[in-house]
């Protein structure tokens, strides 16, 4: 934004150099990930690694190794780019987001946090010094698909089925949409759709499903597509996506080409 003059600043402060402000630790049955955490060092991670795998996962996809390397998650959070990987990840894993300033220090719900393109609710006088994650239950089947032409992807979903220890029944579900529109979204409809079904059955009706997920998705024409494009785009991925998901939660053994993550 300096670069294209689109901000103009008195001063720079290196927030980089704070003590502990780069730390990524288990904190409270919490994955807690520091602001000046570079996506590299979460890629790393063992942490993130043991209670988190489908975030080092995505992590090692984000950009290029350059970009990896000093690339933060916490500038890419405060940024607030429509066009994240980790902001839509990070909602289905119910991502809380803590501002400290000399008043304190508050959380806020990720999806409460990004308000829309380049726009955060982070008052002038706070720092995001880091993000929460809740590390998945047991018997949680997951995974993450972005498509794109460009740089940046045209769409992402992230998609998470949990079962109970008793049965094969989902029993919560976390679906997200970002990339489409000004911010990533959560489709509380199609997650409520799913709950009481079994892997079988999510995968039997992934396109009914999918189709809840685009109904109220916000989308936006820009260089990457037309608004309908992207909300039928999400369609599709959003249904293949369920199904791959879907199998893992039954208990299928897939084929190597349905990583985690799925770049397309």
């Amino acid at each position: 934004m300096l670069k294209e003059r689109l901000l103009r600043v008195q001063n720079l402060v290196d927030v980089k150099r704070i003590p502990g402000l780069s730390d990524i630790r288990a904190d409270n049955g919490h994955v807690s990930i520091g602001a000046t955490a570079t996506h590299r060092a979460v890629e790393r991670s063992e942490v993130v690694h043991a209670r988190c795998p489908l975030v080092a996962d995505v992590a090692r996809h984000v950009a290029n190794i350059r970009v990896r390397t000093v690339g933060t998650v916490g500038g890419n959070l405060a940024f607030a780019d429509p066009h994240s990987d980790l902001a839509t990840l990070f909602l289905v894993f119910d991502a809380v987001v803590r501002l400290a300033s000399r008043g304190g220090e508050r959380e806020l719900p990720l999806a409460e946090f990004v308000r829309g393109p380049y726009e955060t609710a982070r008052a002038e006088d706070e720092v995001l010094a880091a993000v929460d994650l809740r590390p998945w239950p047991a018997r949680t089947a997951g995974g993450y698909v972005k498509f794109g032409v460009h740089e940046r992807p045209t769409l992402s979903v992230a998609v998470a089925l949990m079962r109970g220890g008793d049965g094969e029944a989902v029993t919560d579900a976390r679906l997200a949409v970002g990339c489409v529109g000004p911010r990533p979204q959560r489709s509380l409809a199609a997650e409520a759709r799913v709950r009481g079904w079994s892997g079988a059955e999510v995968a039997r009706h992934a396109d009914e499903v999918a189709a809840l997920a685009v109904d109220d998705l916000e989308a936006v024409d820009d260089l990457h597509g037309s608004a309908e494009y992207k909300r039928e785009m999400a369609r599709v991925f959003v249904r293949r996506l369920l199904g791959v998901v879907a199998a893992r939660a039954a208990g299928q053994e897939l084929h190597e080409r349905y990583p985690h993550t799925i770049i397309v």
